[in-house]
């Protein structure tokens, strides 16, 4: 059994009045198997949260901690997170010109493996990942992201999410600017990891469409820097039918 525990995390970011206090105290544990979804309004702080895990350098924590097997990985950098087991999914991947998706994922491979995979197997491999997903094998010899239109970027981060088969994936927001196809397909992706059965995921969201394609063990409310309600699939129901003013209110 692995475990990812979020225990009272505090965390604040650098705006022009000052350091602003963003995640004010978020407690979380997922263990391998286990889907939770975490959905909330515009601002609540859910992408805060998911790159403060991964190690952005924009956020800054200052207090709490996130362990990973027992093991803190606030005081690792981001490349030791990867090759301790986690992975993210930006709301927004970024571009990498000149550098192949090919090569691109073989280097992450051999950073995670501690030894490169063998090229006899290695391109089919990745063909197969991005037939998956959808995408032509001539993505892989196309520079990472560059080009690529919202949704074949989504789909890419989720062969990238099967090829490298971390202990957690952190999703954030994987499903905003897809099409009903591809979010069936990035849904597929997403279901054939957690299938393994031994691989935690937590998905940010803002709605409840991906839900109906992915289902979650466990759906929190997020409002405000905070975790204020936890319960299963019904609970993301109440919030598409109600929103979160309640919560909002409640908090303030």
């Amino acid at each position: 059994m692995t475990t990812l525990e979020i225990k009272n995390l505090h965390v604040e970011v650098e705006t022009e009045e000052g350091a602003k206090e963003i995640l004010r105290g978020v407690n979380l544990t997922i263990k391998s198997g286990e889907v939770h979804a975490i959905m909330g309004p515009n601002g609540s702080g859910k992408s805060t949260l998911a790159y403060a895990i991964a190690g952005h350098p924009k956020y800054t924590v200052t207090d709490g901690e996130v362990l990973l097997d027992g093991e803190n990985i606030l005081e690792l950098s981001v490349d030791e997170r990867a090759r301790a087991g986690l992975f993210l999914a930006m709301q927004y991947p970024v571009e990498v010109p000149g550098v192949s998706v090919a090569n691109f994922l073989r280097t992450a491979k051999t950073a995670i493996d501690g030894e490169a995979p063998k090229l006899r197997t290695w391109t089919k491999e990745v063909n197969e990942a991005l037939g998956r997903m959808t995408l032509d094998s001539s993505f892989a010899h196309r520079s990472v992201n560059e080009g690529f239109s919202g949704g074949e970027k989504k789909r890419h981060e989720i062969a990238q999410l099967e090829i490298l088969n971390p202990k957690f994936a952190v999703l954030d927001e994987t499903d905003s600017g897809l099409d009903i196809d591809a979010l069936r397909v990035v849904s597929e992706g997403v279901n054939r990891y957690s299938a393994q059965g031994d691989r935690g995921v937590l998905l940010i969201t803002h709605y409840t469409r991906l839900l109906q394609y992915i289902t979650p063990d466990y759906v929190h409310v997020f409002v405000a820097g905070r975790l204020v309600e936890t319960g299963g699939r019904e609970l993301a129901d109440q919030l598409e039918a109600e929103g979160y003013d309640r919560f909002i209110k409640a908090s303030v």
